[in-house]
């Protein structure tokens, strides 16, 4: 029996994590799965756990309000250590760009235990955007014994870094997983604004946004309210816009202060993750800093303006389903409009190809755990 800790603190996490959880449960008689969540956060994440239901067996609890990177990082790398210590684990799995993963690698680490990673190999090369995550990846990277890189590009990127070829495993993104089997029984036609009070009908041409990441705190976030705000006041504008309003305060400020009060622009709370891929599955075109949109999107169709300088799913921009804009208000406004008003540009982008995978991707990196560690099953 192989025993997996399987470690996660975020809502994307989560949700890339779950059909892999899911996969393993299936094969009980190969493995046993130990969940970990750190809460790095805490509202948001537990709606996908409950969702897709994750049964936790250790909650660290670590979410404080504004907290320094610096005080996550040492209070998750010492809780982290005691959990592996008691559990001795064969192997553990994390995922993605986060502290939480990148702690209970090195946490992993210095324990010897080997760490599988999912996710791996993405890049930006440019160590502050986005901050911290390209550098926890990097770091990762060079933790790990098992890498599970969602693309061919992001092998390359492994292999010019010294890791070993026999180590990588070309897998798809398990978002793409988690993604059909949440659309397939989540399909309504409104959804409930609970700080309005009122409900969003969801027939109407909108415009989804998304953006929370930490590069894009302050100017240039005020950018992308801007550019919003232009564009609904213009007679001939013929889309709604939705936006999920991030609890970060320093999301939470800007966006109110900018965007409130305005019929076309519904300021929602987060949305649990079902409403959240129904809502992506409606729009007409999503705006966002996302990484997890840039690879759940085109699965649905779904052009995406992509409000960051630099994307670490180049092969997204390659085959034509994203395209950068960063957060310029002009050239915002201009993106928009062009895939509002010629067809042509916009059926482009919606018909290519997504690079990411066709849902098989959990399947894939379980088998390649097996056939590695099976000896351990004897």
């Amino acid at each position: 029996m192989i025993k997996i800790m399987v470690i996660f603190g975020t809502r994307p996490e989560a949700i890339k994590m779950a059909p892999v959880i899911e996969e393993l449960k299936k094969n009980k008689n190969k493995f046993k799965a130990i969940v970990c969540v750190t809460a790095q956060h805490r509202e948001m994440l537990d709606q996908v756990v409950d969702w897709f239901g994750i049964k936790v067996d250790y909650d660290l609890n670590l979410m404080t309000d504004n907290q320094f990177l610096s005080e996550l990082t040492s209070k998750a790398l010492v809780k982290i250590e005691h959990i592996l210590e008691a559990e001795k684990p064969d192997i553990v799995l994390v995922q993605g760009d986060t502290t939480t993963a990148m702690i209970s690698a090195l946490a992993s680490y210095y324990q010897k235990i080997p760490v599988g990673y999912v996710e791996s190999g993405l890049r930006t090369w440019d160590k502050y955007n986005p901050f911290p995550e390209e550098i926890n990846r990097v770091l990762l990277s060079h933790l790990a014994d098992l890498h599970f890189a969602p693309t061919s590009v992001s092998r390359e990127n492994l292999l010019k870094e010294g890791i070993k070829k026999e180590n990588i495993f070309i897998t798809g993104n398990t978002v793409i997983d988690a993604l059909f089997k949440t659309v397939k029984k989540k399909n309504n036609n409104r959804i409930k604004d609970k700080k309005n009070k009122k409900e969003i009908d969801l027939n109407k041409k909108f415009i989804l946004i998304t953006t929370h990441r930490r590069e894009n705190f302050g100017e240039p976030l005020k950018n992308i309210c801007l550019a919003i705000k232009e564009l609904v006041k213009e007679e001939d504008f013929e889309a709604d816009f939705i936006l999920p309003v991030h609890k970060n305060p320093n999301v939470e400020g800007v966006v109110f202060a900018n965007l409130r009060n305005n019929p076309k622009i519904h300021l929602v709370e987060p949305l649990e993750y079902p409403d959240f891929a129904n809502v992506m599955a409606k729009s007409y075109l999503i705006l966002s800093d996302s990484g997890g949109v840039q690879e759940e999107a085109p699965s649905l169709g779904k052009p995406v303006l992509v409000l960051r300088k630099t994307t670490e799913r180049p092969e997204a921009v390659k085959a034509g389903t994203v395209k950068l804009v960063g957060t310029d208000k002009n050239k915002i406004k201009k993106e928009v409009k062009k895939l509002l008003e010629n067809k042509k540009e916009y059926q482009k982008i919606a018909k290519a190809k997504n690079p990411y995978g066709n849902g098989t991707a959990s399947k894939k990196i379980v088998k390649v755990i097996w056939e590695k560690l099976k000896a351990k099953n004897k």
